[in-house]
């Protein structure tokens, strides 16, 4: 399976430390954030990773041109800063042969994460993993279920009807993808793209049934928005050691 990660911004939460940084290549203890990305997709059967850059660009193609974990390169949104990461899914689409996966560039995992999406129904055209908690915040991504089917994915749902939130991760078979794309050729075509969020996408494909849940509830990951989510990715990624 393919890789698709999502690492064209800059991180602008994380100033002073993405000034000149992006921040896929900002460290967690010794070691960047897309390195740890790296280092757990090679324990699965990834066989392939594409990354796609932006802010800080030739940071990026460093690393992976010095990573020897797995194959790996690199596409290049041009227009990173004009657009939020549904454009940047869109500059990816002739990636995007199934099956295939979308991780954010900003989220740590560990690999039974990986395993478990892996291990989720093929028949699902998208199986979108989620995890759960007791209170949600305004910044997470959101998520409604119904018997294991996603109804919807948004940051702006109502907390008391929220089951769970996404973790910036999902795989896609030839059906999904296909949905995928004609939803993100739509949304550029409207005029609305460049300004959402990809989550949008697989929040309107959701209408019609086609995006399946995969908890991973007791594994671990987070995501790194803040200088806190930084302290707190440490001590997560130490655990993994």
């Amino acid at each position: 399976m393919k890789a698709i990660i999502l690492s064209a911004g800059q991180g602008k939460r994380l100033l002073p430390l993405t000034k000149k940084t992006p921040k896929a290549a900002l460290r967690v203890g010794s070691t960047s954030v897309l390195e740890w990305q790296l280092q757990e997709l090679a324990k699965c059967q990834i066989h392939e990773v594409v990354v796609i850059t932006g802010f800080g660009a030739d940071q990026i193609d460093h690393i992976i041109d010095n990573q020897k974990d797995m194959s790996a390169r690199t596409l290049y949104n041009p227009f990173y800063s004009q657009s939020d990461n549904l454009g940047t899914c869109w500059i990816a689409r002739h990636e995007m042969t199934a099956p295939f996966m979308i991780i954010n560039g900003d989220t740590l995992f560990e690999s039974a994460i990986v395993e478990k999406l892996l291990a989720a129904n093929p028949e699902n055209p998208i199986n979108l993993v989620t995890d759960c908690k007791d209170l949600y915040d305004d910044d997470d991504m959101k998520v409604i279920l119904e018997t294991g089917i996603v109804k919807n994915v948004s940051k702006t749902l109502d907390r008391a009807r929220v089951d769970g939130e996404s973790i910036g991760m999902m795989s896609f078979n030839h059906e999904g993808a296909s949905l995928f794309v004609s939803e993100l050729n739509s949304m550029m075509r409207s005029g609305s793209g460049l300004s959402q969020w990809y989550l949008s996408a697989i929040d309107s494909i959701a209408q019609s049934l086609k995006v399946f849940a995969c908890p991973i509830e007791g594994s671990e990951w987070c995501e790194i928005d803040s200088v806190g989510d930084l302290e707190t990715a440490e001590k997560t990624v130490s655990r993994w050691l």
